[in-house]
């Protein structure tokens, strides 16, 4: 009895102790910003619908009291990344809190514990219930808003100054009624107007068609007077040069010739004088003139 109380007892340390085909655990730390209600230690903790753990403790921190701590107790070797999200989730009908962990990209890094912390610290997602109730109070808020706006706006004041629009109101429709036939005209001739309007506006098109066809065949003669006024800019080049050729070789030849023509009209004067004096002179030439007295044959005086 002794020895199989003896055996029975090895056997049950080596069971709690973890024996040999009980499965192993890592531990993760979680920090939840929100209330826990619900969740127990145990819950189980699942990676994309698959159990992969338990909830181990649940705590508060003693710093933040407005944070609680969870620690899970995860299967090794289960998939955890740096971009694990851990959400509070409930269970079908009963509403059984569990934690849902989602994310985790092959791309990721596996996640570490980090300097001064004693386990890997998995992020957080706030819960559809917090997410509901956020969304509930801003929407109360608004409504809150709202009603108040509403309630100012339909105070004693304001009411009495609704009360006089809708009169001014009535007065108007029983006016637009009572000119129900002179409006009915106004729009048939508003209709008309407006049909006109649309006939001169056709009518513009096709003019602003031939004016742009116009402006196209004077666009084409100016250029074309541009590439005139190009050949004759070229013309008068040519030109200016034959005339400064002109200018330098030959007008100093035709002022020697000029020259030379009034020395020989001079000549020419000089000799017709001389024959209307004596017209024998041609035949007989000219005759030497006596000397007279005191002149020699040089022109010079005697002494």
């Amino acid at each position: 009895m002794l020895v199989l109380g003896a055996v029975l007892m090895i056997g049950l340390l080596w069971l709690a102790s973890g024996g040999t085909w009980q499965k192993k655990y890592d531990l993760y730390l979680a920090i939840e910003e929100e209330s826990v209600a619900g969740l127990n230690l145990n819950a189980p903790v699942k990676l994309n619908g698959v159990d992969v753990g338990k909830v181990q403790e649940i705590k508060l921190d003693p710093v933040d009291p407005a944070r609680v701590n969870l620690l899970f107790a995860l299967e090794r070797g289960t998939p955890i990344k740096e971009d694990t999200v851990a959400v509070i989730k409930a269970q079908g009908l009963t509403g059984i809190a569990y934690v849902e962990l989602s994310g985790g990209t092959r791309e990721s890094a596996p996640l570490g514990a980090t300097a001064g912390s004693k386990y890997p610290v998995i992020r957080t997602a706030p819960s559809l219930g917090t997410r509901l109730d956020n969304m509930l109070t801003s929407v109360l808020a608004k409504l809150d808003s709202t009603s108040s706006n509403i309630n100012a706006i339909l105070g004693e004041k304001n009411q009495s100054s609704l009360k006089s629009a809708l009169a001014d109101i009535a007065t108007v429709a029983r006016t637009l009624a009572a000119r129900k036939d002179t409006l009915d005209k106004g729009i048939v001739a508003a209709q008309q107007t407006f049909e006109n309007t649309l006939r001169t506006t056709e009518r513009l098109d096709s003019a602003i068609n031939r004016i742009e066809r116009s402006a196209e065949s004077v666009e084409k003669m100016g250029n074309e007077v541009a590439r005139i006024s190009a050949s004759a800019g070229k013309t008068v080049n040519s030109v200016g040069a034959d005339v400064e050729r002109f200018t330098a070789e030959t007008l100093p030849e035709l002022e020697n010739l000029l020259g030379e023509l009034s020395a020989l009209s001079i000549s020419m004067r000089r000799l017709i004088e001389q024959t209307e004096r004596n017209p024998s002179g041609l035949l007989f030439g000219r005759k030497q003139l006596q000397e007279g007295p005191g002149e020699t044959s040089t022109g010079e005086k005697a002494p």
